[in-house]
């Protein structure tokens, strides 16, 4: 029943091999069907060389496996109130790509300095606050969720659809899988374009808020005008 769902979670995660986003098994793809309920996630550890549609775990929003012999992710409980709390979104990727994950470890929001940024994500990568010794001891993985969710309470998930877990990494977000893997390709290259910003020019200051709506907008926005009208 849940075949294509399967299907679309393997090949979204083969997506982060590709994309060089991961090395050995330090990430995971996740999607859900929000008719059922029913979420689609790799298992825990298992190679990308060897991963297959058979392979990925089918559970509820409650984390109950449905489907699957195997474990899922160690960080399923992080997709799930994710899910629980992000209703508008259909696909979750996480990864420690390199240049994403040193601004989450350095605890630093990535700022929108240009128009390649603006044209992605509206504003700056928001970083949450470091998790707390209880927080981190007791339901680990639901409280990255938790602090995640926190740090979105002002703002739409699917205008910034990435955030940084403060000494962690990346998680990023979209209304498929695949959307998710493309918010996290793209996320890893503003991450090193800012990063080569501040290098060369430590004092340069963020993109206009005029330029950034101009660009966001123009793609996003109701009046959007970028690509081609769709029949």
């Amino acid at each position: 029943m849940y075949e294509q769902l399967k299907q679309s979670v393997c090949e979204a995660n083969l997506q982060l091999q590709k994309h060089q986003l991961i090395i050995f098994s330090w990430g995971n793809v996740s999607a859900i069907d929000r008719a059922s309920g029913i979420i689609a996630i790799k298992p825990s550890g298992v190679s990308y060389d060897s991963l297959s549609p058979d392979k990925i775990v089918l559970l509820d929003l409650n984390g109950k496996v449905i489907e699957g012999s195997l474990n899922p992710s160690s960080d399923t409980p992080t997709h799930l109130e994710l899910y629980r709390n992000f209703e508008t979104i259909g696909g979750i990727c996480h990864t420690h790509s390199a240049f994403a994950t040193m601004w989450a470890q350095a605890c630093r929001e990535i700022p929108c300095f240009g128009t390649t940024h603006a044209d992605y994500f509206y504003g700056p990568i928001p970083v949450t606050k470091p998790m707390t010794k209880a927080q981190i001891e007791s339901d680990y993985e639901l409280n990255t969720g938790k602090v995640i969710v926190k740090r979105f309470a002002k703002l739409d998930p699917l205008q910034i659809r990435a955030v940084l877990v403060a000494n962690h990494g990346p998680f990023t977000w979209g209304k498929t899988a695949s959307e998710s893997v493309e918010a996290a390709v793209v996320l890893e290259q503003v991450a090193k374009m800012a990063f080569g910003t501040i290098c060369i020019n430590p004092r340069q200051k963020k993109i206009s808020q005029v330029l950034l709506d101009k660009h966001y907008l123009r793609k996003h926005g109701k009046t959007a005008y970028y690509g081609q009208k769709r029949e």
